[in-house]
């Protein structure tokens, strides 16, 4: 009955132990902590339409904060806390290491593995997709909308525009 959420508590599990190969202070681990959360409340709970006029998919960042992302602008930092300074950079590069080893973890969990066994519905005009660019922060990849697609010899879907 459990299994949704042992399966997520499992790939956190995974994610933290790649992250975290030596021990972190305790300010470092409460905001990497913050971070995961956040990042793990951005996933969806509900149906991802791929019609870009629908709303977007509930994630419970929507029920916690209000918006999906949970992304805040970064804050100042003066001179005068440069431990504090240097202790949340560190924090972030934890979180980014976190972020790449989740996206390995868990958004191959939502894309259908039956292609080859089942027919799939391919990719369409005007259906959403996720633009993954590495040099996005994490959390914040934009959408883009497929305006055309080009076949392959096979007749299959092989490449679109966005």
């Amino acid at each position: 009955m459990g299994g949704v959420w042992e399966r997520l508590v499992r790939s956190v599990k995974t994610a933290f132990g790649a992250t975290l190969k030596t021990p972190q202070k305790p300010e470092v681990l409460a905001t990497l902590m913050t971070e995961v959360e956040c990042i793990i409340n951005s996933r969806p709970l509900t149906h991802v339409s791929l019609d870009h006029n629908d709303d977007e998919a509930l994630t419970p960042n929507h029920f916690l904060i209000g918006s999906s992302s949970g992304y805040q602008p970064l804050g100042e930092f003066g001179v005068f806390n440069f431990s504090l300074k240097k202790r949340w950079h560190l924090s972030q590069h934890l979180a980014d290491l976190f972020w790449k080893r989740w996206l390995k973890e868990y958004l191959p969990s939502l894309t259908r593995r039956t292609k080859w066994l089942v027919p799939v519905k391919p990719l369409e005009v005007d259906d959403i997709v996720i633009i993954a660019d590495e040099r996005m922060p994490r959390n914040l990849w934009p959408k883009g909308i497929v305006v055309r697609k080009m076949l392959g010899k096979d007749g299959q879907c092989r490449v679109v525009d966005i």
